[in-house]
């Protein structure tokens, strides 16, 4: 523990001055500044450089002097740069010196000393005389020879020197309390300069007769200790020594206090003080009485001395580790008070007694005093458990009794001790201030002793008996709760009793017997040392020394062994092993070294323990940490016998010195021995490092250099003792350059303060390129300093393009030297390492500190698991994601296993419904629909295969447990023919357009002969849709070839979707195959692996830092070093095998069964199969047949067979009954008669083709395998097969109709033996092919001719794969890894800390999108580009396993293979088999064109209605109605006092009066009444005319000498005059650019031209500002009106100013003008604008930019729509006027987006010039000329757009015939208003000739056609014209009236009605009717009512829609 000595302070306020002895500071009047040692004053008034020394020479003082640069730029502070100042600058002359003023030399001060500063605009002429600070310059002196111009002065008095002219009564004067001290006077002339004001100059004679006298004495004896003196009493007595020049009186005084205290500034408690009194006035002669006020009411007298401690305005308050508690302010400080507690801060504290610390300070202490406080906070007693740790083994011997007591709660508390034994008993009370204790009752009792322990507290109490049983050695026990506590007993009359020896084994038996009772812990051998040590400790021990070493040692060996074997685990047991250890440490000189060595590794294993302890984080805990630690460390420095102090202070605490120039912050470290003696630390052989933070607010400059040529920048030193750090970025490395410092001039390479070279040695950039100055390389040099810099190339280079970062740092490290008492830096210098913020020292005073780094992979303790999840709370981030990514992950299984199951529905081969069961021949068909938006379809879609041997049944492809074709789906059927169709030359496609949405978009289809396995692939790829691509519904495609198949738009295409939806590892969970065994739940898990195993080796390798060292590979614009490259291998070896792993096994995975592997493991009979199914099949149609058999039904049949012979053959049997021939209809011999001819036929046919070979396949179908002869022979069995089984079909029906059907017997046994004879023929033929018996042949299918090659499709099905149990190697990897990388995730993101795992987090979000949206998407489309281009391979999807689901419910859904499905009879509907006629297409196509355009004009409508919505907000947005009135506010202030005509004197008036008035307002800065303040300052223009600018008439030329024309832009004067327009200045005289006199251009003033009411105005002109304040614009006004700035030649005046009113945040541009027409009368006109330059911040804002934006995206919208139109109406487009329209829309808007823009920079322009030129008038007329510019935009944007509605309106019937009325009658109505503009501009021309020189309403033709307008609509004001001329008047008025609106105007609207009423006879109904006819019906439909449309023009029913 560190102890501190706090020294009181005791402050003290004196009741009397007190000050030092030395002069006081200046203090100066008000109206004065003071700046070393004198006041200055700067003078309003205007005077001669005498009259201005005159008048301050009656004040005491001269004009002002500047000896250097500190004096002149205070003075630039407090002057107007706008205006010349005499300066106290005259000739040199000397009263030694016999010359005339007119011949003295250069200038010089007014005191005769030489001008050693000097800020001179050119060298003075020979001929100057005095010397003023020109105006407008920079503040820059000029001489001049005029020293009587009436000029501005500043006068300074100096502090102790007055000079007194004859006729002047100066006095001097001392502050309160203060008196007068002569130093020295003379009276006479030695400076010419002095007093002659009023006196010409004296000559060379006079100047010999003047001398001087010392007075010092007559002023002393006159002026001395008084406060006040005259001096001019003085001069009277004197005698005059300059009887020429008159004599002057010069003083030399200081003033010192009267009466002078001095005290200590600081003095102990009890210390005497002593207080020191000189006095300089006059003693009085009685004794003075002192008294001397505490401050707080206490008053001591100098004859009654009392000691005190007090203190005022005292501020307590109440800490805890640094926290503040509570606080306290009061007036007194020996007042008591009292300090709360409250109940939140008494929760945080928690129960027992806490230490804290009372401070109390006040602004005047220099050390805070402060004082212990423990504070108990009580609660009640809980859980009181006591344990007699005595142990003896004599009983009848007395001894004392030691008792260890414990709490759960309730600590303090009050303990009462009642002990009895065999003869006496004994009490005692004693305190417990902690949870548990060990307490010692001295009072020796005799035999077993009886305890009865009682604590309480006040709320409660608790008591507990203790026992002993007679054996003394056997433990006591509680009988309260029976507990043993781990309490060592062990007395310490045991322990002062004992011998050497016995002590040593009475430690090792209680050791021992810890161990055998199983209770050894850190605690009890704690305990057990401790008293023990205690002993050792004890001053009266007499042991010997070697004794005490030794066992010391041995305890130290013993607490090491049992802290090894039990290590501590809480922080109460590391304080009881810390106290006992530190016990032992106590006396340093009696531990060896090896015990002092062993001592301190268990100190440190015990505060290493500290720090892993995983406990709650409360205030508790950290109280024990605290102490543990504590104690920790006062053993170690037992150890080590020192102690150390740190101390951090924000503040100099020797600020007496001010040498040291110290700003920044200052820290201590001491090291002190155990007595208090400083442990001396210096001259270490390295440097320690002290990193020192730089004060807040300091600012660094950085320059960046251009290396092209030499490059310079300026450094200023503030201090000598100051060192210099230059940081450099150069902007590549290396860049050799040479530095070359100069001090007050440019260096060179010969003539420099410092140079060096660099970059220098250093292992970092940062150290190559840092220069550091220390004092003695900067020579003590204070001030400017100039680096160049020159870069180093080789021969014939002249340049290098490079630029150089320079930064400058100034700072010092410095020590306080106590033995000196000042700051020095001997031993301590600047580090490279300094940066802005902080500073580093290197200081070979203090320890050596050294760090060592190595660039490793993060790593992380697994063991500290415990530990790092004990700081969840402070950083919980990475944890809280890991968790909600698994919490997500079970959310997303759930979902994929839905989808799974789901899928599992789909993959399925859906058997067509409208098979015939007949047929066996069985085609697989593959459709997949598109992944265009709108691909799927709600139609019936129908299919027919087109063969080279024949064409399929229409088939409806549907199925009734799934939909089908939907978006991007696979979907299978299963269809059936008779017989082969041959090859495949096409597939034809069609659907009826039902449903909501009937348009299709196909993708591909594969047709499969699952008999043959051949497949054909059809490229559709197409729109079957009314509305898309070509229109049509009905498609026939071709099959693809080979070359079609590897096209490279197939390829790329089929690859990128495959890809996607299933290589893709993220986007396949949303999209995966139906049919794929990588199920989505395993894909899931997958991705849910791959992230955090990314996540895990992105965090190991996270914020590792580069190796400076190493070298960046450049591969153009991106750069990487070689350890980057190796993060990413590693990171990749860790992370993908095991993830390619898990993905290779589940997709690789055989299912645990599948179908065929099942028919691999039970292959059945193939003949039983068909046995069954042929049985179910016979059943099913003896069913039938018994119920629905008649002679119509066999008839039926027959023609069926033969229409489907004659399908597949494409033969010539009739496929129908009104086919046959008359009467053979329901003859059913002639029907097999036929049936007959064609078997024997085509036995013919096809034994002559068994002898051919097959012909070669078309080269179309090179796709398609060509079929062998054999295939063919099997193709003709299998026609037979099937006719033969259609036979004995026909033949049990005749057999179960029987003879009773028939006409007669006889025919229907022909009919039977026909049927029979046509089946022997077939016999024969099978026979002769098959090998079969006749009963085989009744149900052999032809799939069971496939069994032969059926050991082939088995081994291909079950070939390859992994066994079905490796998906629980997959699922083990999954979990293992997800569960590892979790784990170690957050791990590392508890040991980051809050902000670098959120660091890391972000970084990990954004790259993982990153590669998700970019990088893996980019990577499919390139390996599917590389696929289609090079390796070409056609992936074909492998359907085998495919189970096919029979659709017959009354059959069970069973799964049968596809070799044995059994095939139902459907009926088939008549609808869907045949495609829509061709004139329901076009009605549909009809439909769907005007559904689509009235959907499209809905949405027009409401896209316009938003439009126009954004519209109107951005157009109300740029306006604010608050505008209108700041306008009026400002015009009706200004324009008050102003009258219809003005003369010159009148605008001076005005000016003077209302114009400044209300400019300057009450508040300052502000006009009118405060509201809006003035930006920057107010500005006059004026524009002339030329002299002689027009010709007089001759006869008047001699009346009228000069002739003064009106303005024009050719005869404006732009020239340049002296004041008062007296001459005109040459080109080579220059001018003050400010100057009024001067003409300045529209560019120099910033300003645009102007339009007033008689013209346009230029933008320049002759201008002057106002100033910033009334009496500037006062004194300006009346200069220019004396100067008679305006005049005759003047045809306009501007007032020109910018205010900002903060109330409704708008900017008001006013221009007040003043025109005249060359008559002499001015005429007044503002324009005032109102601007918003700085957004609101409210609400209003967010909303009016969404709208801006949503606006914009509208135009965007608009121009996409046009641009779309222009392209496919070319020329057409711009003969529509509302497509014109439109495009007007589009480009006011992108103009008016233009003219925001710029406004936007302008105003940003225009306030950055005021913030710059605050006392100048900033120009904003450009930024309003651009609002005002937006603002026409937006109205005529509103217009037009307002306009177009009228087109949305043409849905109105009435509307569009009033549009078609208007476009009928254009050419007359255009003609009518021809003549209608003509009659206006005639009576116009005619008004404004007669009427215009003394009317208004006619003064200009413009003027004239608004009121000939306004006649019209009835304003028009018939008195001024008929009182002028009534007559002519009336003829005017009259006959305008009656032409214009009794005939013209009728004529007009005639022409309107008529086209109107022919519109209305031939008006034809338009589409657009129509349209709104289907709207309306599909809105009304949607809220279910009825609308009926009704047909004007006859022929279509009225038609009702509901």
């Amino acid at each position: 523990m560190c102890w501190a000595v706090v020294h009181l302070l005791m402050l003290m306020t004196l009741g009397c001055p007190s000050g030092a002895e030395n002069e006081t500071s200046v203090s100066c009047p008000e109206r004065q500044k003071a700046f070393k040692g004198s006041c200055f004053e700067v003078v309003g008034l205007r005077r001669s450089f005498f009259g201005a020394q005159a008048w301050c020479e009656e004040r005491g003082g001269h004009l002002a002097f500047i000896p250097d640069e500190d004096t002149q730029r205070f003075l630039q502070r407090l002057l107007d740069s706008g205006e010349d100042m005499w300066l106290g600058l005259a000739t040199s002359s000397s009263a030694y010196q016999q010359e005339t003023v007119s011949s003295e030399g250069p200038l010089s001060w007014l005191d005769g000393s030489p001008v050693t500063y000097s800020r001179w605009v050119s060298s003075p002429q020979p001929d100057a005389a005095c010397g003023h600070m020109l105006k407008n310059s920079g503040f820059q002196w000029e001489a001049t020879r005029d020293c009587n111009k009436p000029l501005h002065f500043v006068c300074q008095s100096e502090f102790g020197r007055s000079i007194a002219c004859a006729d002047h009564n100066t006095s001097l004067r001392c502050g309160l309390g203060q008196v007068i001290m002569i130093d020295g006077g003379f009276y006479g002339r030695k400076n010419i300069h002095y007093c002659r004001a009023r006196l010409p100059p004296s000559s060379s004679k006079q100047q010999h007769e003047c001398g001087w006298v010392d007075v010092a004495e007559s002023i002393t004896a006159h002026c001395q200790g008084r406060q006040i003196c005259q001096i001019g009493d003085v001069m009277s007595s004197l005698r005059e020594t300059c009887p020429g020049l008159r004599s002057y009186l010069s003083v030399d005084y200081h003033c010192r206090d009267g009466l002078t205290l001095s005290v200590n500034a600081t003095a102990a408690v009890l210390d005497d003080v002593t207080i020191r009194v000189k006095w300089l006035l006059h003693f009085p002669q009685e004794n003075f009485s002192c008294k001397l006020s505490t401050g707080d009411g206490r008053v001591i007298y100098r004859h009654s001395p009392a000691g005190f401690q007090s203190g005022t305005n005292v501020a307590y308050r109440i800490q805890k580790d640094g926290k503040l508690l509570s606080g306290l302010s009061v007036a007194r400080g020996n007042v008591p008070q009292n300090i709360t507690l409250n109940t939140e801060t008494v929760k945080q504290l928690g129960p027992g007694c806490h230490r804290l610390r009372l401070y109390a300070s006040n602004v005047v202490t220099t050390a805070q005093v402060s004082t212990d406080l423990q504070v108990c906070i009580l609660e009640k007693i809980v859980g009181l458990q006591a344990t007699m740790l005595t142990e003896r083994n004599d009983c009848s011997e007395p001894a004392d009794v030691a008792l260890g007591v414990s709490l759960e709660q309730g600590a303090p508390v009050v303990l009462f001790f009642f002990l009895t034994g065999e003869n006496s008993s004994y009490s005692e009370t004693k305190e417990m201030n902690t949870r548990k204790d060990i307490f010692h009752i001295g009072h020796p009792i005799q035999g077993p002793v009886e305890v009865t322990l009682r604590a309480w507290n006040v709320f409660s109490s608790l008591e507990v008996d203790v026992d002993t049983y007679a054996s003394c050695k056997k433990d006591s026990v509680v009988k309260l709760n029976g507990h043993y506590d781990r309490f060592l007993r062990l007395n310490r009359k045991t322990v002062r009793d004992t011998s050497e020896d016995d002590l040593k084994e009475t430690v090792k038996n209680a050791v021992d017997e810890q161990k055998e009772l199983g209770l050894l812990s850190g605690e009890t051998i704690g305990q057990l040392i401790n008293s023990v040590a205690n002993k050792l400790n004890d001053p009266s021990d007499s042991s010997p020394k070697d004794y005490r070493e030794e066992l010391r040692a041995m305890m130290v060996r013993i607490m090491t062994d049992t802290i090894n074997e039990v290590p501590t685990s809480t922080p109460g047991e590391v304080q009881v092993v810390a106290r006992g250890l530190s016990a032992i440490v106590e006396k340093g000189a009696e531990l060896s070294l090896s015990v002092q060595e062993e001592s301190s590794s268990l100190f440190q294993n015990l505060s290493s323990s500290l720090l892993h302890m995983n406990i709650s984080n409360c205030e508790e805990n950290k109280n024990e940490m605290y102490t543990a630690a504590s104690i920790i460390v006062r053993g170690v420095s037992d150890i080590m016998d020192y102690s150390s102090t740190m101390l951090s202070l924000e503040k100099n605490p020797f600020s007496w010195n001010e040498r040291g120039n110290i700003s920044g912050l200052t820290g201590a470290l001491s090291l002190t021995t155990k007595d208090g003696s400083s442990i001396p630390v210096e001259n270490l052989s390295e440097d320690i490092e002290i990193l020192l933070p730089t004060p807040d607010g300091e600012q660094v400059n950085t320059s960046v250099l251009d290396l092209g040529n030499y490059s310079t920048t300026i450094i200023d030193i503030p201090s000598p003792d100051t060192t210099l750090v230059l940081k450099m970025l150069p902007s590549k490395d290396p860049l050799p350059f040479k530095l070359f410092l100069g001090y007050m001039d440019y260096p060179s390479e010969t003539h420099y303060a410092a140079m060096t070279e660099m970059p220098q040695q250093g292992t970092t950039q940062e150290e190559r390129y840092t220069w550091i100055l220390d004092p003695k390389h900067l020579k003590g040099n204070t001030g400017v300093h100039y680096l160049v810099v020159r870069p180093i190339v080789g021969p014939g280079i002249k340049s290098i393009n490079a630029s150089l970062s320079i930064t400058p740092i100034t700072a010092a490290c410095k020590f306080w030297n106590e033995s000196r008492l000042e700051w020095s830096d001997y031993g301590c210098r600047v580090g490279a390492s300094t940066t802005p913020s902080v500073i580093q020292c290197l200081c070979n005073h203090l320890t050596f500190f050294g760090t060592s780094f190595f660039v490793t992979p993060n790593l992380v303790d697994p063991s500290r698991t415990a530990e790092l999840f004990a700081n969840f709370a402070e950083n919980p981030v990475v944890v809280c994601f890991v968790g909600a990514l698994f919490v997500t992950y079970l959310l997303v299984v759930v979902w994929a296993r839905r989808k799974d199951i789901q899928d599992t529905a789909k993959v399925k081969v859906s058997v067509l419904e409208d098979n015939d069961p007949m047929d066996e021949y069985c085609y697989l068909l593959i459709v997949s629909t598109g992944h265009r938006i709108g691909a799927s379809t709600s139609s019936q879609v129908a299919v027919t295969l087109l063969g080279a041997e024949g064409i399929s049944e229409p088939h409806h492809l549907t199925d009734k447990d799934k939909c089908v074709f939907e978006r991007g789906a696979v979907d299978m059927f299963l269809l059936s023919t008779p017989f082969s169709l041959g090859d495949l030359e096409g597939i034809r496609l069609w659907h009826n357009n039902s449903g909501s949405h009937p348009a299709w978009y196909v993708g591909n289809i594969m047709v499969q002969d699952l008999q043959t396995e051949q497949k054909w692939h059809f490229l559709c790829n197409s729109w079957l849709a009314i509305d898309m691509s070509d229109g049509s519904i009905d498609k026939v495609f071709p099959v693809s070839t080979e070359m079609d198949l590897k096209r490279f738009s197939n390829l790329f295409f089929t690859k990128t979707i495959k890809d996607f939806n299933d290589g893709h590892l993220w986007y396949s969970v949303i999209s995966r195959p139906a049919g794929s065994s990588f199920t989505c739940v395993q894909r899931v898990s997958c991705c849910f692996s791959l992230l955090l195993c990314t996540m895990l080796t992105s965090i190991m390798f996270y914020g590792i830092p580069t190796d400076p060292s190493e070298q960046t590979l450049d591969l153009g614009a991106f750069e990487f070093t070689w350890q980057q490259f190796m993060i990413g291998v590693q990171s990749s070896l860790i992370m993908f095998p095991v993830n390619i792993l898990i993905v290779s096994i589940f997709r690789n995975t055989r299912p645990r069964e599948t179908s065929c592997c099942r028919r691999k493991l039970k292959q059945p009979d193939p003949l039983e199969q068909e046995s069954v199914l042929h049985t179910v099949s016979s059943q099913i149609s003896t069913t039938n047949m018994n119920a629905n058999a008649t002679l119509d039904i066999i008839i039926k049949d027959i023609t069926r067979i033969a229409c489907t012979l004659s399908k597949t053959v494409k033969s010539n049997l009739p496929c129908s009954e009104s086919e046959f021939g008359p009467g053979q209809q329901n003859d059913i011999k002639a029907i097999l008669s036929v049936l007959e001819d064609f078997i024997k036929q085509n036995n013919k046919i096809s034994d002559n083709a068994q002898s051919k070979t097959q012909p070669q396949l078309p080269e179309r179908s090179a796709c398609v395998h060509p079929v062998s002869t054999e295939e063919g022979a099997q193709k003709n069995n299998n026609k037979t097969h099937y006719l033969y089984r259609q036979l004995c079909h026909i033949d049990r029906e005749l057999s179960l109709l029987g003879p009773s059907a028939f006409p007669t017997p006889q025919s229907y046994s022909q009919a039977l033996q026909q049927v029979q004879g046509m089946k022997e023929l077939l016999e024969d033929k099978l026979f002769a092919s098959n090998s079969v018996n006749k009963n085989e042949l009744t149900h052999k299918k032809s799939g069971s001719a496939d069994n032969s090659d059926g050991s082939q499709k088995k081994g291909a099905c079950c070939h390859g794969g992994l066994p079905w149990w490796f998906i629980f190697v997959g699922w083990l990897l999954v979990i293992t890894t997800s569960v590892v990388s979790g784990y170690f995730t957050m791990l590392y993101g508890l040991k980051f800390g809050k902000e670098r795992s959120i660091s890391w987090l972000v970084s990990t979000i954004v790259s993982f999108f990153q590669s998700l949206l970019l990088i893996q998407p980019l990577k499919v489309v390139f390996l599917a580009i590389f696929f289609a281009l090079v390796i070409k391979k056609v992936d074909v999807d492998d359907f085998q396993n495919v189970a096919i689901v029979r659709t017959n419910r009354n059959l069970g859904e069973e799964y049968i293979p596809l070799s044995y499905i059994f095939f139902l009879f459907i009926v088939r509907d008549g609808g869907i088999y045949a495609p829509p006629p061709a004139a329901h297409i076009e009605k549909m196509k009809r439909d769907k064109i005007l559904e689509r355009k009235a959907f499209a004009l809905i949405w027009e409508i409401l896209i316009y209605m938003g439009f126009m919505w954004m519209l109107l907000l951005v157009a109300y947005g740029q306006r604010d109605p608050n505008a209108f009135f700041l306008n009026q506010h400002i015009r009706d202030s200004f324009s008050a006092e102003i009258s219809d005509s003005m003369s010159l004197n009148d605008v001076f008036t005005w000016a003077n009066t209302s114009l400044l008035s209300n400019l300057f307002g009450v508040y300052p800065g502000f006009i009118t009444d405060g509201n809006s303040k003035l930006v920057g300052n107010a500005r006059l223009r004026q524009v002339r005319v030329q002299r002689d600018s027009c010709q007089t008439a001759d006869a008047m030329r001699e009346f009228v000498a000069d002739c003064h024309a009106a303005y024009s832009w050719e005869m404006e004067d732009m020239g340049s005059y002296e004041p008062g327009w007296d001459g005109t200045v040459g080109d080579n005289v220059s001018m003050n650019a400010s100057s009024p006199w001067k003409y300045q251009t529209q560019a120099q003033l910033r300003a645009y031209p102007i339009w007033g009411k008689m013209v346009l105005y230029r933008g320049g002109g002759f201008v002057v500002e106002l100033g910033p304040d009334l009496q500037s614009a006062s004194s300006t006004l009346e200069y220019l009106f004396w100067n008679k700035w305006l005049d005759v030649y003047t045809r306009a005046i501007f007032v020109e100013f910018t205010v900002y009113n903060a109330n409704v945040n708008l900017f008001c541009i006013v221009t007040l003008m003043l025109e005249t027409t060359a008559v002499g009368a001015f005429q007044f006109h503002s324009e005032l604008h109102s601007i918003r330059l700085y957004h609101s911040t409210g609400g209003l804002l967010i909303f009016v930019m969404t709208a801006e934006v949503v606006y914009l995206l509208f135009i965007l919208y608009y121009m996409f729509r046009q641009g779309k139109l222009m392209k496919q109406q070319r020329w057409a487009y711009f003969k529509n006027q509302w497509n014109l329209l439109d495009l007007i829309i589009i480009l006011l808007s992108w103009s008016a987006v233009a003219v925001f823009t710029k406004r936007t920079l302008l105003g940003n322009r225009d306030m950055t010039y005021y913030q710059l030129h605050r006392d100048h008038f900033p120009s904003f007329h450009e930024t309003a000329v651009a609002d005002s510019t937006l603002q026409y935009l937006i109205a005529f944007l509103v217009l037009l757009s307002t306009v177009k509605l009228w087109h949305l309106l043409r849905l109105n019937p009435k509307m569009n015939m009033i549009t078609a009325a208007l476009q009928r009658g254009w050419n007359d109505i255009s003609s009518y208003i021809g003549i209608l503009m003509i009659m206006f501009v005639a009576y116009s021309i005619a008004c404004n000739l007669i009427y215009g020189w003394k009317i208004s309403s006619y003064k200009t033709l413009s003027d004239a056609l608004v009121t000939m307008i306004s006649l019209q609509i009835g304003i028009f004001n018939y008195d001024e014209v008929l009182n002028s001329s009534p007559l002519l008047g009336g003829f005017i008025i009259g006959t305008c009236v009656m032409f214009m609106t009794f005939v013209v105007l009728n004529l007009f609207l005639t022409v309107i009605l008529t086209a109107f009423s022919q519109e209305q006879i031939h008006h034809k109904p338009s589409e657009e009717e129509e349209i709104v006819d289907v709207m309306l019906k599909k809105i009304f439909s949607l809220f279910g009512i009825r609308y009926k449309v009704k047909e004007d023009a006859p022929g279509p029913e009225t038609s009702e829609v509901q």
